[in-house]
């Protein structure tokens, strides 16, 4: 199977070349992250797609110094929203309403009973739920990505605090959850890009419940 093939070529990528990305593959890599499955459809996340080398610098420099942050083509940071309100929600269910051209009962019921709940909830509680959901999208760049030919670094070690400040993501209501690296492998300068993949095995990750 072709996306299985894709799947195994694909690693974490320890070092990049600088070769750019097409914008052709960048936007599908975008979309795969769009179409992603998210908690009552609502996207509770935004994309940041970051190509400047200064932002990439200061990145670098909250992110362990990982050369993937400036060597690579794209920097996407997911970031989530900080929390759920009745703005937001109401916003994706005029949306769907919007696109799909007519309003369903159950629909807006299922409306009222999510602002009836997710507002009221603590701050954090949201974001942790939503940044649940950006990792959703993360994980299908990912394998976009990799469909794409596209080498990628997912990224967790950085100081999330000194990113949301980087890129004025408090004033926007959202906070950084997690850094995917896009571009090509520098195989001469990885150590990693030879090494076999270890996996568990089916039977270490499945259980079967008949």
């Amino acid at each position: 199977m072709e996306l299985l093939d894709k799947l195994r070529w694909r690693y974490a990528a320890k070092a990049m070349n600088g070769e750019k990305v097409s914008q052709e593959k960048i936007d599908s890599i975008i979309e795969a992250a769009s179409l992603a499955p998210t908690s009552s459809g609502l996207q509770p996340f935004e994309i940041m797609v970051i190509t400047n080398q200064e932002i990439k610098e200061k990145i670098r420099a909250i992110g362990w110094n990982q050369s993937v942050i400036t060597d690579c083509s794209h920097l996407l940071v997911f970031a989530a929203w900080d929390t759920y309100t009745a703005e937001r929600i109401n916003k994706m269910f005029d949306l769907t309403n919007e696109v799909r051209g007519f309003k369903n009962e159950g629909w807006e019921n299922y409306r009222q009973m999510l602002l009836n709940n997710y507002p009221q909830k603590d701050a954090e509680v949201n974001f942790q739920h939503a940044a649940r959901q950006a990792y959703i999208a993360f994980s299908q760049a990912i394998a976009a990505a990799a469909f794409e030919g596209v080498d990628s670094t997912p990224i967790e070690g950085f100081d999330a605090d000194a990113l949301d400040e980087i890129l004025n993501l408090r004033e926007k209501g959202l906070r950084s959850c997690v850094i995917l690296s896009l571009g090509y492998r520098d195989a001469d300068k990885d150590w990693l890009v030879n090494l076999k993949k270890v996996r568990k095995s089916k039977e270490d990750l499945v259980t079967l419940i008949d």
